[in-house]
């Protein structure tokens, strides 16, 4: 951020694949999805079609690619399902240095927001089972929302819900599409790819890092407390 841009207020992080290391569950569960079906959905097509996409946009794909006998409906259901059968019995893991990075934030008086296109029980589950509620101003999902990632309309209900204008926040994404939503919502966006994104186009991003520990680096320094 320029000397002559606001000074950081806020930081909106994407929840799958950035906060948490959910992607690789994601792939596990749409293949226990998929396989009564006859369809094996492998590493590589997940990485290259379906990583970092809301669950109903996958369904609508995969349903056309595969030409399978279900709906885009039925089959985002059964993943749905799927997903909440998983998280009853444990959080998505945290992404290294997530607790760290979240803590050097809100003790230099950065607010927080979540802004995941998912639906909002995975974000909830995140932060009830790793202990971090009352760490987030607002958690906006896809289910506020009409449009969700790529469409910008998140980031704008979190930016109004914060209070604040684009220029005195930052995104932090993973993927193409959430890079997109945010760079449509005045955003700048910082992209922290994964295996399973690194391949996509992250052009959009201000900066690109390994990991989050080194976005925190580089935010700290513009950030001031919020009076």
């Amino acid at each position: 951020m320029s000397a002559s841009s606001s000074v950081l207020q806020a930081v909106l992080f994407d929840h799958d694949g950035t906060l948490v290391d959910s992607e690789p569950v994601h792939l596990l569960l749409w293949q226990e999805v998929l396989e009564p079906l006859g369809v094996h959905l492998d590493t590589d097509t997940y990485r290259v079609h379906h990583a970092g996409m809301p669950t109903p946009a996958n369904a609508h794909a995969l349903v056309q690619r595969y030409g399978m006998a279900v709906t885009a409906a039925e089959l985002s259901e059964a993943k749905h399902e799927a997903t909440v059968r998983w998280l009853a019995q444990q959080p998505f893991p945290l992404m290294r240095h997530t607790r760290e990075v979240l803590r050097r934030l809100r003790e230099a008086g950065v607010r927080l927001a979540i802004v995941t296109g998912a639906e909002g029980a995975g974000a909830q589950r995140t932060l009830q089972g790793h202990g971090l509620e009352g760490w987030f101003d607002t958690v906006v999902s896809g289910d506020d929302v009409q449009r969700s990632k790529p469409a910008p309309e998140g980031y704008q209900l979190a930016l109004a819900r914060l209070g604040l204008p684009p220029e005195a926040c930052v995104a932090v994404e993973d993927t193409e599409t959430g890079l997109r939503a945010a760079a449509e919502a005045g955003l700048r966006a910082l992209a922290v790819p994964h295996a399973l994104s690194a391949h996509q186009d992250l052009s959009r991003a201000h900066r690109r890092f390994d990991n989050l520990a080194q976005v925190a680096d580089w935010l700290l320094p513009q950030a001031r407390p919020v009076r």
